[in-house]
């Protein structure tokens, strides 16, 4: 997962809350460090990712492959 895909799944599950969750939420799993500022230390988008969908309890299904740009027609 890239960070713009990161930012894009954020986005997309969260919507009005994303950009609150990322810059203020601190996740247990980062050890109390916000997603920006385990994005700025260089810590995978997609653990952060996962680490984010676990603190808000987003279910399964929604946690696998979302960011990700539907592939350019042939």
């Amino acid at each position: 997962m890239r960070r713009s895909e990161f930012l894009r799944a954020v986005d997309t599950e969260f919507q009005a809350r994303a950009s609150s969750l990322v810059n203020d939420l601190g996740l247990s799993a980062l050890r109390g460090r916000t997603a920006l500022e385990a994005l700025e230390d260089g810590t995978p988008p997609r653990e952060i990712w996962l680490a984010l969908c676990a603190e808000m309890d987003v279910p399964e299904n929604r946690r696998h492959g979302v960011g990700r740009q539907e592939p350019r027609g042939r």
